[in-house]
């Protein structure tokens, strides 16, 4: 297994105030980055976001929003809300930036001893919520560590002896992080949860640090200030349940 410690990010969208606490709380704790998709959309800093992840070199593959925004799907399945934001996101971006996320790559995609989906492991645009949706993506991977995201809920599930489990892990309010412990001969197909737009009742920005040489991986929160980014939200004409959900973390 690799001896390197993975900074894994998932669904910013377009949330710099959540970001910058993120990386601010795994300050030297992380020697690479990989980021699940849904860099943009929703969110009022869909530039700044972007450059910073290419600035971070991050391994990225594309989320649903980045493949709206960017014009390499159509918005035909997006509620109202949500296409207004992609309207205006696309509006907002530089053609650097679109370009960059037009290019991504669709997940699976394996890298450092991991392999990264943004939704399912057969489809990427649908969400795992329960262990019979996991199951595709725990047997079939080519890694015993897989990572995803879309659903914004931190946490995830294992699979041994044709058993799949729900791992119920993330902090309590009152902690930054919790740690799973990797056992030998598991599966597992983990959800770093959301930096920009957490939607498991937490409010705080998510994100994991997977250490596979000491079989540890890290599920983290921080709090970031959620007014600041609602404030922009509004002055951009952004939808007002895009700003309010931002407080309930649902």
């Amino acid at each position: 297994m690799s001896a390197t410690r993975i900074l894994v990010l998932s669904d910013l969208h377009a949330n710099a105030t959540a970001f910058e606490a993120v990386l601010s709380a795994a300050e030297g704790r992380w020697d690479i980055c990989v980021c699940l998709g849904d860099v943009v959309g929703y969110g009022p800093d869909p530039n700044q976001v972007t450059a910073r992840v290419r600035a971070l070199g991050a391994t990225t593959i594309r989320g649903n929003h980045d493949k709206a925004i960017s014009g390499v799907m159509d918005t035909i399945d997006f509620n109202p809300v949500a296409r207004a934001a992609v309207e205006w996101t696309r509006a907002e971006l530089q053609p650097e930036h679109l370009s960059w996320l037009k290019e991504l790559q669709p997940g699976p995609f394996p890298t450092d001893g991991i392999v990264l989906i943004h939704g399912a492991y057969q489809d990427e645009d649908e969400y795992v919520f329960t262990p019979a949706q996991a199951m595709d993506g725990l047997l079939d991977s080519s890694s015993a560590v897989t990572f995803f995201g879309h659903t914004h809920h931190q946490g995830g599930f294992s699979f041994l002896d044709s058993s799949v489990e729900l791992l119920q892990i993330r902090p309590r309010p009152s902690e930054s992080f919790t740690a799973l412990r990797l056992e030998p001969g598991r599966r597992y197909l983990l959800n770093p949860g959301s930096v920009g737009q957490p939607r498991d009742g937490d409010p705080r920005a998510a994100f994991a640090i997977a250490d596979l040489e000491h079989h540890i991986v890290e599920f983290w929160r921080v709090p970031y200030d959620i007014s600041a980014v609602q404030d922009r939200m509004r002055s951009a004409h952004l939808p007002e349940p895009l700003a309010q959900r931002l407080m309930l973390g649902r």
